[in-house]
């Protein structure tokens, strides 16, 4: 075997490894995430959702506040649309 075929074969062994030490880093990380509690709107109070979903962008402060007031009972939002 020439200086080229051991080249070739070591390189082919490092990235053969580094390939199934990947896998195994990416079913251990999807297993994990599996494994935890399920995320059900039940299981936290409807301001704090509505918070979350503010602090991720999904909704405009506007929004917020509108349904906020309509959570909390005073439902001054409703009469703006």
């Amino acid at each position: 075997m020439t200086g080229w075929g051991w080249f070739t074969m070591s390189i082919g062994t490092v990235v053969l490894w580094a390939l199934l030490i990947t896998i195994a880093i990416l079913i251990i990380r999807a297993r994990n995430r599996a494994s935890g509690p399920p995320r059900t709107s039940a299981s936290a109070p409807p301001g704090q959702l509505l918070a979350e979903r503010f602090a991720r962008g999904e909704i405009d402060e506007e929004e917020y506040q509108r349904r906020l007031a309509v959570l909390r009972g005073n439902g001054s939002g409703l009469a703006e649309h």
